[in-house]
Protein backbone atom coordinates (compact mmCIF):
# COMPACT_ATOMS: atom_id res chain seq x y z
CA UNK A 1 0.00 0.00 0.00
CA UNK A 2 1.38 3.30 -0.95
CA UNK A 3 3.19 4.92 2.38
CA UNK A 4 0.97 8.38 2.16
CA UNK A 5 -2.59 6.00 3.31
CA UNK A 6 -0.21 4.34 6.18
CA UNK A 7 0.97 7.28 7.46
CA UNK A 8 -0.67 10.34 9.06
CA UNK A 9 0.75 13.59 7.77
CA UNK A 10 -0.39 15.14 11.87
CA UNK A 11 1.52 12.21 13.07
CA UNK A 12 4.15 13.75 16.21
CA UNK A 13 7.66 12.40 16.06
CA UNK A 14 7.12 9.96 18.62
CA UNK A 15 4.66 8.10 17.09
CA UNK A 16 6.68 8.41 13.65
CA UNK A 17 9.56 6.97 15.57
CA UNK A 18 6.99 4.22 17.13
CA UNK A 19 6.36 3.06 13.63
CA UNK A 20 10.16 2.69 12.75
CA UNK A 21 10.96 0.92 15.75
CA UNK A 22 8.17 -1.44 14.82
CA UNK A 23 9.46 -1.83 11.92
CA UNK A 24 13.00 -2.20 13.16
CA UNK A 25 11.76 -5.74 14.85
CA UNK A 26 10.99 -7.49 11.71
CA UNK A 27 14.40 -8.97 11.15
CA UNK A 28 13.87 -10.75 14.42
CA UNK A 29 10.65 -11.55 14.24
CA UNK A 30 11.22 -12.90 10.92
CA UNK A 31 13.96 -15.05 12.17
CA UNK A 32 11.72 -16.52 15.10
CA UNK A 33 8.07 -17.05 13.26
CA UNK A 34 9.00 -20.80 12.85
CA UNK A 35 9.95 -21.05 16.46
CA UNK A 36 6.62 -19.55 17.65
CA UNK A 37 5.11 -21.72 15.60
CA UNK A 38 6.66 -24.65 17.24
CA UNK A 39 6.06 -23.16 20.75
CA UNK A 40 2.67 -22.17 20.23
CA UNK A 41 3.35 -18.94 22.07
CA UNK A 42 5.72 -16.05 21.40
CA UNK A 43 9.75 -16.79 22.08
CA UNK A 44 11.00 -14.73 24.93
CA UNK A 45 12.93 -12.85 22.57
CA UNK A 46 10.08 -11.17 20.93
CA UNK A 47 8.36 -10.28 24.08
CA UNK A 48 11.62 -8.20 25.38
CA UNK A 49 12.06 -6.92 21.91
CA UNK A 50 8.30 -5.53 22.23
CA UNK A 51 9.03 -4.10 25.89
CA UNK A 52 12.33 -2.32 25.61
CA UNK A 53 11.08 -0.71 22.40
CA UNK A 54 7.77 0.53 24.08
CA UNK A 55 5.39 -1.12 21.95
CA UNK A 56 3.14 -3.02 24.60
CA UNK A 57 2.58 0.68 25.72
CA UNK A 58 1.31 2.42 22.59
CA UNK A 59 -2.26 3.04 24.65
CA UNK A 60 -0.86 3.55 28.08
CA UNK A 61 -1.45 7.08 29.44
CA UNK A 62 1.57 9.40 30.09
CA UNK A 63 -0.05 9.57 33.83
CA UNK A 64 1.50 5.49 34.03
CA UNK A 65 4.42 6.02 31.92
CA UNK A 66 3.18 4.70 28.25
CA UNK A 67 2.93 6.73 25.08
CA UNK A 68 -1.34 7.34 24.97
CA UNK A 69 -0.06 7.31 21.07
CA UNK A 70 -3.20 7.81 18.29
CA UNK A 71 -5.06 4.73 17.66
CA UNK A 72 -3.80 5.45 14.29
CA UNK A 73 -0.31 4.61 15.55
CA UNK A 74 -1.22 1.46 17.31
CA UNK A 75 -3.19 0.35 14.08
CA UNK A 76 0.12 0.90 11.64
CA UNK A 77 2.68 -0.52 13.97
CA UNK A 78 1.03 -3.96 14.62
CA UNK A 79 0.46 -4.32 10.94
CA UNK A 80 4.28 -4.04 10.46
CA UNK A 81 4.95 -6.53 13.01
CA UNK A 82 2.45 -8.94 11.38
CA UNK A 83 4.09 -8.30 8.27
CA UNK A 84 6.88 -10.45 9.59
CA UNK A 85 5.20 -12.80 12.24
CA UNK A 86 1.49 -12.99 12.46
CA UNK A 87 1.63 -13.69 16.05
CA UNK A 88 3.66 -11.30 17.30
CA UNK A 89 1.88 -8.38 15.63
CA UNK A 90 -1.61 -10.15 17.47
CA UNK A 91 -0.25 -10.22 20.63
CA UNK A 92 1.23 -6.99 20.39
CA UNK A 93 -2.15 -5.18 18.98
CA UNK A 94 -4.61 -7.35 21.37
CA UNK A 95 -1.65 -6.86 24.65
CA UNK A 96 -2.29 -2.91 24.28
CA UNK A 97 -5.94 -3.30 24.04
CA UNK A 98 -6.21 -5.41 26.83
CA UNK A 99 -3.48 -2.89 29.06
CA UNK A 100 -5.67 0.18 28.09
CA UNK A 101 -9.03 -1.27 29.39
CA UNK A 102 -7.13 -1.66 32.52
CA UNK A 103 -6.58 2.37 32.62
CA UNK A 104 -10.27 2.61 32.60
CA UNK A 105 -10.40 1.42 35.78
CA UNK A 106 -11.62 3.74 39.31
CA UNK A 107 -8.58 5.43 40.32
CA UNK A 108 -7.69 2.64 43.07
CA UNK A 109 -7.78 0.11 40.53
CA UNK A 110 -5.29 1.73 38.05
CA UNK A 111 -2.66 2.48 41.46
CA UNK A 112 -2.75 -1.24 41.70
CA UNK A 113 -2.08 -2.37 38.24
CA UNK A 114 0.11 0.82 37.65
CA UNK A 115 1.64 2.02 40.03
CA UNK A 116 4.74 0.46 40.69
CA UNK A 117 4.95 -1.78 37.25
CA UNK A 118 5.32 0.73 34.43
CA UNK A 119 5.31 -2.32 31.99
CA UNK A 120 2.56 -3.86 33.47
CA UNK A 121 0.91 -6.22 30.67
CA UNK A 122 -2.75 -7.55 30.16
CA UNK A 123 -4.57 -10.28 28.47
CA UNK A 124 -8.33 -10.10 28.11
CA UNK A 125 -11.61 -12.04 27.42
CA UNK A 126 -14.72 -10.31 27.47
CA UNK A 127 -16.95 -12.79 26.70
CA UNK A 128 -18.98 -13.39 30.13
CA UNK A 129 -18.01 -16.53 32.82
CA UNK A 130 -21.44 -17.44 34.42
CA UNK A 131 -19.97 -18.31 37.71
CA UNK A 132 -20.00 -15.02 40.13
CA UNK A 133 -21.82 -13.42 43.12
CA UNK A 134 -21.85 -10.78 45.12
CA UNK A 135 -19.94 -10.38 48.24
CA UNK A 136 -18.94 -7.82 51.04
CA UNK A 137 -16.72 -4.82 48.74
CA UNK A 138 -16.55 -7.01 45.63
CA UNK A 139 -17.30 -10.36 43.79
CA UNK A 140 -16.09 -13.86 44.24
CA UNK A 141 -15.97 -15.69 40.34
CA UNK A 142 -14.88 -18.13 38.74
CA UNK A 143 -15.01 -19.97 35.25
CA UNK A 144 -13.15 -20.73 31.79
CA UNK A 145 -11.81 -18.19 29.29
CA UNK A 146 -10.88 -19.61 26.06
CA UNK A 147 -8.89 -17.90 23.67
CA UNK A 148 -7.10 -15.27 25.84
CA UNK A 149 -4.17 -14.39 23.46
CA UNK A 150 -0.77 -13.24 25.16
CA UNK A 151 -1.81 -14.62 28.50
CA UNK A 152 1.79 -16.48 29.07
CA UNK A 153 3.28 -13.50 28.85
CA UNK A 154 1.05 -11.12 30.98
CA UNK A 155 0.85 -10.46 34.41
CA UNK A 156 -2.97 -9.51 34.34
CA UNK A 157 -6.38 -11.13 32.58
CA UNK A 158 -8.81 -9.00 31.95
CA UNK A 159 -12.16 -10.88 32.15
CA UNK A 160 -15.65 -10.84 31.57
CA UNK A 161 -18.47 -12.26 33.79
CA UNK A 162 -22.34 -11.75 35.09
CA UNK A 163 -23.78 -9.80 37.02
CA UNK A 164 -27.05 -10.81 39.16
CA UNK A 165 -29.36 -9.04 40.57
CA UNK A 166 -31.67 -10.53 43.97
CA UNK A 167 -33.83 -12.65 41.60
CA UNK A 168 -30.67 -14.51 39.92
CA UNK A 169 -31.01 -13.09 36.89
CA UNK A 170 -28.43 -11.63 34.76
CA UNK A 171 -28.45 -7.76 35.36
CA UNK A 172 -25.03 -6.27 34.15
CA UNK A 173 -22.10 -8.01 32.14
CA UNK A 174 -18.98 -7.36 34.39
CA UNK A 175 -15.59 -6.54 33.47
CA UNK A 176 -12.94 -8.04 36.13
CA UNK A 177 -9.34 -7.42 36.26
CA UNK A 178 -7.46 -10.28 38.06
CA UNK A 179 -3.70 -11.07 38.65
CA UNK A 180 -2.65 -13.57 36.81
CA UNK A 181 -0.86 -15.41 39.60
CA UNK A 182 -4.47 -15.52 41.05
CA UNK A 183 -5.63 -18.09 37.65
CA UNK A 184 -4.71 -21.22 36.04
CA UNK A 185 -3.48 -21.10 32.26
CA UNK A 186 -4.79 -24.75 30.38
CA UNK A 187 -3.06 -25.18 27.50
CA UNK A 188 -5.84 -26.07 24.16
CA UNK A 189 -4.04 -24.19 21.86
CA UNK A 190 -4.06 -26.47 19.31
CA UNK A 191 -5.21 -24.93 15.76
CA UNK A 192 -3.90 -24.39 12.30
CA UNK A 193 -2.85 -21.02 12.25
CA UNK A 194 -2.35 -18.09 14.60
CA UNK A 195 -0.07 -20.35 16.38
CA UNK A 196 2.28 -18.52 17.74
CA UNK A 197 -0.19 -16.25 20.10
CA UNK A 198 -0.76 -18.47 22.87
CA UNK A 199 -4.58 -18.09 22.79
CA UNK A 200 -5.07 -20.68 25.94
CA UNK A 201 -7.41 -21.07 28.26
CA UNK A 202 -7.58 -19.16 31.71
CA UNK A 203 -9.23 -20.77 34.05
CA UNK A 204 -10.53 -19.53 38.16
CA UNK A 205 -12.03 -20.65 40.98
CA UNK A 206 -13.63 -18.53 43.28
CA UNK A 207 -11.35 -15.89 42.59
CA UNK A 208 -12.22 -12.49 44.79
CA UNK A 209 -12.38 -9.33 42.74
CA UNK A 210 -12.52 -6.31 44.66
CA UNK A 211 -14.90 -3.57 43.18
CA UNK A 212 -12.28 -1.36 42.28
CA UNK A 213 -11.40 -3.79 39.79
CA UNK A 214 -14.26 -4.34 38.14
CA UNK A 215 -16.20 -2.28 35.35
CA UNK A 216 -19.24 -2.76 33.75
CA UNK A 217 -19.25 -3.69 30.03
CA UNK A 218 -22.09 -1.57 28.49
CA UNK A 219 -21.07 1.91 30.80
CA UNK A 220 -17.75 1.27 28.99
CA UNK A 221 -19.44 1.27 25.81
CA UNK A 222 -21.16 4.05 26.37
CA UNK A 223 -18.40 6.07 27.39
CA UNK A 224 -18.40 6.18 30.91
CA UNK A 225 -15.24 6.29 33.10
CA UNK A 226 -15.63 5.50 36.83
CA UNK A 227 -12.02 7.53 37.51
CA UNK A 228 -12.24 10.91 39.14
CA UNK A 229 -8.12 11.79 39.62
CA UNK A 230 -6.53 9.50 37.06
CA UNK A 231 -8.58 10.55 34.04
CA UNK A 232 -8.29 13.30 31.36
CA UNK A 233 -5.89 11.75 28.61
CA UNK A 234 -6.79 11.31 25.03
CA UNK A 235 -6.91 7.13 25.91
CA UNK A 236 -9.15 7.86 28.51
CA UNK A 237 -11.68 9.38 25.56
CA UNK A 238 -11.24 6.22 23.60
CA UNK A 239 -14.48 4.60 21.94
CA UNK A 240 -14.56 0.86 23.04
CA UNK A 241 -15.85 -1.40 21.04
CA UNK A 242 -14.53 0.75 17.80
CA UNK A 243 -11.03 0.26 18.89
CA UNK A 244 -12.04 -3.62 20.13
CA UNK A 245 -13.21 -4.28 16.47
CA UNK A 246 -10.82 -1.93 14.87
CA UNK A 247 -7.17 -3.77 16.51
CA UNK A 248 -8.48 -6.79 15.49
CA UNK A 249 -8.13 -5.60 11.87
CA UNK A 250 -4.47 -4.77 11.91
CA UNK A 251 -2.46 -7.43 11.99
CA UNK A 252 -4.20 -9.10 9.00
CA UNK A 253 -3.57 -5.96 6.84
CA UNK A 254 0.04 -6.49 7.46
CA UNK A 255 0.07 -10.16 6.53
CA UNK A 256 -1.57 -9.45 3.67
CA UNK A 257 0.66 -6.64 2.45
CA UNK A 258 3.60 -9.36 3.36
CA UNK A 259 1.94 -12.04 0.46
CA UNK A 260 1.38 -8.93 -1.69
CA UNK A 261 5.40 -7.99 -1.88
CA UNK A 262 6.11 -11.41 -1.52
CA UNK A 263 4.51 -12.98 -4.73
CA UNK A 264 4.91 -9.32 -6.56
CA UNK A 265 9.03 -10.07 -6.12
CA UNK A 266 8.35 -13.85 -6.84
CA UNK A 267 6.59 -12.77 -10.47
CA UNK A 268 10.06 -12.20 -12.06
CA UNK A 269 11.62 -15.51 -10.94
CA UNK A 270 8.61 -18.02 -11.45
CA UNK A 271 6.87 -18.74 -14.47
CA UNK A 272 3.51 -19.90 -15.18
CA UNK A 273 3.07 -24.03 -15.78
CA UNK A 274 2.22 -25.15 -19.01
CA UNK A 275 2.18 -21.83 -20.75
CA UNK A 276 4.76 -19.75 -23.46
CA UNK A 277 5.29 -17.38 -20.07
CA UNK A 278 8.91 -18.01 -18.49
CA UNK A 279 8.15 -15.07 -16.06
CA UNK A 280 4.56 -14.72 -14.15
CA UNK A 281 5.54 -11.19 -14.63
CA UNK A 282 5.00 -11.49 -19.08
CA UNK A 283 1.87 -12.84 -18.07
CA UNK A 284 -1.76 -10.32 -18.36
CA UNK A 285 -3.45 -12.35 -16.18
CA UNK A 286 -0.79 -11.59 -13.29
CA UNK A 287 -0.95 -8.21 -13.91
CA UNK A 288 -4.44 -8.04 -13.70
CA UNK A 289 -4.67 -10.18 -10.51
CA UNK A 290 -1.93 -8.04 -9.07
CA UNK A 291 -3.69 -4.74 -9.88
CA UNK A 292 -6.83 -5.70 -8.44
CA UNK A 293 -5.09 -7.63 -5.17
CA UNK A 294 -3.28 -4.51 -4.89
CA UNK A 295 -6.36 -2.42 -4.66
CA UNK A 296 -8.72 -4.46 -2.87
CA UNK A 297 -5.79 -4.56 0.42
CA UNK A 298 -5.45 -0.02 -0.28
CA UNK A 299 -10.07 -0.38 0.28
CA UNK A 300 -8.75 -2.52 3.30
CA UNK A 301 -6.52 -0.22 4.71
CA UNK A 302 -8.81 3.00 3.91
CA UNK A 303 -11.69 1.26 5.60
CA UNK A 304 -9.89 0.68 8.47
CA UNK A 305 -7.62 3.70 8.54
CA UNK A 306 -10.61 6.39 8.11
CA UNK A 307 -12.39 4.70 11.17
CA UNK A 308 -9.15 4.75 13.16
CA UNK A 309 -9.11 8.54 12.41
CA UNK A 310 -12.58 8.95 13.48
CA UNK A 311 -11.42 7.03 16.79
CA UNK A 312 -8.44 9.44 17.26
CA UNK A 313 -10.21 12.92 16.07
CA UNK A 314 -13.48 12.21 18.80
CA UNK A 315 -11.03 11.29 21.54
CA UNK A 316 -8.50 14.70 21.00
CA UNK A 317 -12.35 15.90 21.40
CA UNK A 318 -13.21 14.41 24.44
CA UNK A 319 -16.42 13.52 22.36
CA UNK A 320 -18.86 10.03 22.20
CA UNK A 321 -18.53 8.62 18.52
CA UNK A 322 -22.59 8.41 17.87
CA UNK A 323 -24.57 5.46 17.53
CA UNK A 324 -24.54 5.03 13.51
CA UNK A 325 -21.00 5.45 13.08
CA UNK A 326 -20.07 3.42 15.71
CA UNK A 327 -22.15 0.76 13.97
CA UNK A 328 -20.61 1.64 10.46
CA UNK A 329 -16.97 0.92 12.02
CA UNK A 330 -18.14 -2.40 13.03
CA UNK A 331 -18.79 -2.93 8.93
CA UNK A 332 -15.70 -1.48 8.18
CA UNK A 333 -13.93 -4.31 10.60
CA UNK A 334 -15.96 -7.07 9.30
CA UNK A 335 -15.93 -5.37 5.56
CA UNK A 336 -12.08 -4.78 5.30
CA UNK A 337 -11.55 -8.74 7.10
CA UNK A 338 -13.09 -10.15 4.30
CA UNK A 339 -11.07 -7.99 1.90
CA UNK A 340 -7.80 -9.18 3.37
CA UNK A 341 -9.01 -12.79 2.87
CA UNK A 342 -9.68 -12.14 -0.84
CA UNK A 343 -6.44 -10.81 -1.34
CA UNK A 344 -4.28 -13.54 0.00
CA UNK A 345 -6.35 -16.36 -1.40
CA UNK A 346 -6.35 -14.45 -4.93
CA UNK A 347 -2.18 -14.12 -4.58
CA UNK A 348 -1.51 -17.31 -2.85
CA UNK A 349 -2.73 -18.82 -6.36
CA UNK A 350 -0.35 -17.13 -8.02
CA UNK A 351 2.40 -18.69 -6.02
CA UNK A 352 0.45 -21.66 -7.15
CA UNK A 353 1.10 -25.31 -5.21
CA UNK A 354 4.40 -24.37 -4.02
CA UNK A 355 3.14 -21.51 -1.75
CA UNK A 356 2.17 -24.47 0.59
CA UNK A 357 5.87 -25.89 0.94
CA UNK A 358 6.33 -25.79 4.50
CA UNK A 359 9.40 -23.68 3.94
CA UNK A 360 7.21 -20.69 2.18
CA UNK A 361 6.31 -18.25 4.09
CA UNK A 362 3.17 -17.72 2.34
CA UNK A 363 1.53 -20.54 3.70
CA UNK A 364 1.85 -19.65 7.27
CA UNK A 365 0.02 -16.00 6.09
CA UNK A 366 -2.43 -17.83 4.64
CA UNK A 367 -3.23 -19.98 7.78
CA UNK A 368 -2.77 -17.41 9.84
CA UNK A 369 -5.26 -14.21 8.13
CA UNK A 370 -7.62 -17.06 7.78
CA UNK A 371 -8.04 -17.55 11.57
CA UNK A 372 -7.51 -14.58 12.60
CA UNK A 373 -9.48 -12.39 10.42
CA UNK A 374 -12.69 -15.18 11.33
CA UNK A 375 -12.33 -13.16 15.21
CA UNK A 376 -16.10 -13.17 16.09
CA UNK A 377 -16.03 -9.35 16.00
CA UNK A 378 -14.75 -9.82 12.80
CA UNK A 379 -17.33 -12.45 11.38
CA UNK A 380 -18.98 -10.78 7.92
CA UNK A 381 -22.37 -11.53 8.32
CA UNK A 382 -23.38 -10.17 11.72
CA UNK A 383 -21.02 -7.05 11.23
CA UNK A 384 -22.98 -6.01 7.87
CA UNK A 385 -26.30 -7.16 9.66
CA UNK A 386 -25.58 -4.65 12.42
CA UNK A 387 -24.81 -2.09 10.29
CA UNK A 388 -27.49 -2.18 7.99
CA UNK A 389 -29.80 -2.37 11.19
CA UNK A 390 -28.67 1.23 12.65
CA UNK A 391 -28.51 2.66 9.07
CA UNK A 392 -32.56 1.78 8.78
CA UNK A 393 -33.07 2.94 12.30
CA UNK A 394 -34.55 -0.50 13.19
CA UNK A 395 -34.09 -1.30 16.98
CA UNK A 396 -33.05 -3.10 19.00
CA UNK A 397 -30.27 -3.77 16.79
CA UNK A 398 -28.64 -7.93 17.02
CA UNK A 399 -25.75 -6.95 19.80
CA UNK A 400 -24.62 -4.47 22.26
CA UNK A 401 -21.50 -4.20 21.34
CA UNK A 402 -21.17 -1.16 19.05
Amino acid sequence: MAAELRDAPTASSLEVDLIERARGLRPILLRNAAEAERRRRLPDENIRALQETGLFRLMVPRRWGGHAASFRTLVVAAAELARACPSTGWNQSVANNSTWAATLLPDQGQEEVFANNPNARACSVYAPAPDARRVDGGYVIGGRWDYASGCWHAGWAVLGFLIYGPDGKPVDHGVAVIPMRELAIEDTWFVAGMKGTGSATIVGKEVFVPDHRVLSFPRLLAGERPAKRHNGEITDHMSMMPILAINLVAPPLGMAQAVLELVAEGTNRRGVTYTIYGRQSDSAVVHHQIGEAALKLDSAWLHTLRAADEIDAAARAARPIDYLTRARIRGDAGYAARLVREVIDQLISIGSSSAFAETNPLQRFWRDANLASRHAALTIGPCLELYGRAYLGISPNITEMI
